[in-house]
């Protein structure tokens, strides 16, 4: 009898300590994170899926920012599927999107794409709001689609847009201008075609978004994370700054700069969250 009063006494009190610990968790996230039901979307980069986008979106989750991601699939012919629900009030929601054409060189389309998941998305929960986050060529798909639909009522607000590692001038071996430079502005001195299809967004960038641009250099005299060079990267400002509500830029140093390891690297997952949700 004694050892099981002293195995109900060690597991009550170990019950206690987890719970109080939980608590405090949820408490400390509360203070740290906005409590939005805006859905953050992420786009993934060419020839990649929605798996890429799982290491950041799993970073928020084990921060406290949201219990809620689900990821939502585009097929070739725009059919949209949701794998997951969203409950009325999620707190801070995230939806992953796979793009099955993830192969297909036309950004026009990509834009095309990543409207009608996003649109398919407001329909169905009704957000009024939204966040936008893209890597390498999930960048051009936002782009375009904030370039084609412009004040479109099927879309949400955009409150907050993060790219990362993009392409807005073309990258090396398909499209960068060997030898451009930019100016403070971040004008390029020479455009790459998609560059200077997206400048009528200096008319029509929506003015209720904030801006983060990441983008990394590997310091081995490239000055590119191995396929973005910086000038073509830091363009976005270019193209956004004049007219969104904030722009800001950080750049990360190293091998964990890399191009297709910058969607997995902590110091990025820390600046991403603070941005998109910390109050």
């Amino acid at each position: 009898m004694r050892k099981g009063r002293f195995w109900v006494s060690l597991l009550s009190f170990i019950l206690v300590i987890v719970c109080g610990v939980g608590f405090v968790y949820r408490a400390q996230a509360a203070r740290h994170y906005v409590n939005s039901t805006t859905p953050t979307f992420f786009i993934h980069g060419w020839g990649s899926s929605y798996h890429a986008e799982q290491h950041m979106a799993n970073a928020a989750k084990r921060a406290g920012v949201t219990k809620t991601i689900i990821w939502a699939n585009i097929a070739k012919d725009g059919q949209v599927t949701f794998h997951g629900h969203i409950k009325q009030g999620a707190r801070n929601p995230i939806i992953e999107v796979n793009l099955a054409d993830n192969k297909q060189m036309s950004y026009k389309k990509d834009g095309e794409y990543v409207f009608k998941v996003i649109s398919a998305a407001k329909k169905k929960w009704g957000f009024s709001t939204m966040n936008l986050v893209g890597h390498s060529m999930g960048n051009l798909g936002i782009m375009y689609m904030l370039r084609d639909y412009p004040n479109s009522s099927q879309l949400p607000t955009l409150k907050k847009q993060v790219a990362i590692a993009g392409h807005f001038n073309g990258g090396i071996g398909f499209g960068y201008p060997k030898g451009s430079r930019i100016d403070q502005s971040g004008k390029p001195s020479v455009e790459e075609e998609h560059f200077t299809e997206l400048k009528d967004l200096r008319k029509t960038y929506p003015t209720t978004a904030r801006v983060l641009n990441l983008y990394g250099d590997l310091q081995d005299g490239s000055h590119s994370d191995s396929e973005i060079p910086v000038n073509s990267a830091k363009s976005l400002k270019y193209l956004v700054a004049q007219r969104a509500k904030s722009y800001q830029e950080k750049e990360f140093f190293g091998k964990r700069a890399q191009h297709s390891k910058l969607h997995s690297n902590r110091q990025v997952d820390r600046v991403l969250i603070d941005f998109l949700w910390g109050k």
